[in-house]
């Protein structure tokens, strides 16, 4: 149930769809190409699209780019979310999973990122290494600016939705891992995410392959990052997945909080229902002032 008085509400229904999406100014993921490019790709371009639902789609992206949305100087707490839309890497959900996210972030202070990372998939099986070299490289450079953002590089989290959050879920897994070739001195800087947000992350197993663990490419271990889940009970078998994902939150010992909701599907990002589910940003919220994410610096 969601009560139309809520202040993310309140934002909602009073923000055009996609607003800001043209009015902040990009910053390119690499210096030159993109690194590992296949050859072929250039056949898949298409340009984006905007559905009868008011979504915004991206089908293709070559050349990765930052969008910083940065928290009011009053309103600012130094904490930075890196926000990671869905789409099956396939495409881009670019405002509803993207820009909505960011411009309701900054409600509660927090600086917001947004990542057009490389769609559609390079590889069918194997979709993440591309998206995972935007995104790590993405974390280096928002830590770089922190000086410049006025933002705290141990308070910058990653957030993603469906493929988005399977994308977060893999920074936080394989941060120590090299998935490009070191450029320049940004890539010297950490590429762990100090905290995650999954909102119905997709593919995080395979009741096909095995239903009673998560992925192995999916690693949780002592030193993954606190994490907040949200997914809903109808939402196929992700739902199974991202309790696994807690269940492995809470055998390392990390910090993390799972929210499961009875109906809601998939896909929702914060537009409102008559489920539920609906009060995800709530939660969140209030996660993040339990962690102290939300406090003024």
């Amino acid at each position: 149930m969601f009560h139309l008085t809520c202040p993310m509400m309140l934002l909602f229904v009073s923000l055009p769809l996609g607003l800001f999406a043209q009015s902040v100014d990009p910053i390119r993921v690499w210096p030159g190409k993109a690194p590992d490019e296949p050859a072929g790709i250039e056949s898949k371009k298409a340009k984006a699209v905007t559905g009868s639902d008011g979504v915004i789609r991206i089908l293709y992206v070559d050349t990765p780019e930052l969008f910083h949305f940065p928290a009011s100087p009053d309103m600012a707490t130094g904490t930075c979310v890196i926000v990671c839309p869905g789409g099956g890497y396939g495409k881009l959900a670019w405002n509803k999973e993207g820009t909505e996210i960011a411009t309701w972030l900054n409600t509660l202070g927090v600086d917001a990122v947004v990542l057009k990372y490389r769609v559609p998939r390079r590889d069918r099986e194997k979709p993440h290494p591309w998206p995972l070299q935007d995104l790590q490289r993405t974390i280096r450079i928002v830590r770089s600016k922190a000086a410049e953002w006025k933002i705290d590089p141990n308070r910058l989290g990653v957030m993603g939705f469906s493929a988005g959050g399977h994308l977060c879920a893999m920074a936080s897994s394989h941060y120590l891992e090299e998935s490009y070739k070191p450029i320049d001195a940004i890539d010297k800087l950490d590429a762990r995410p100090s905290f995650v947000v999954l909102i119905y992350p997709a593919y995080l197993g395979s009741v096909r392959k095995d239903a009673n663990r998560i992925d192995p490419l999916v690693k949780v271990d002592a030193k993954t990052p606190p994490t907040f889940i949200a997914i809903t009970h109808d939402d196929g078998d992700r739902a199974i997945f991202a309790a696994l994902y807690y269940a492995e939150l809470k055998r390392n010992r990390v910090p993390g909080e799972l929210h499961i909701y009875n109906k809601g599907g998939h896909g929702y990002g914060l537009r409102p229902s008559a489920n539920p589910v609906s009060s995800w940003p709530d939660r969140l919220g209030d996660w993040f002032r339990s962690s102290g994410l939300l406090k003024r610096q």
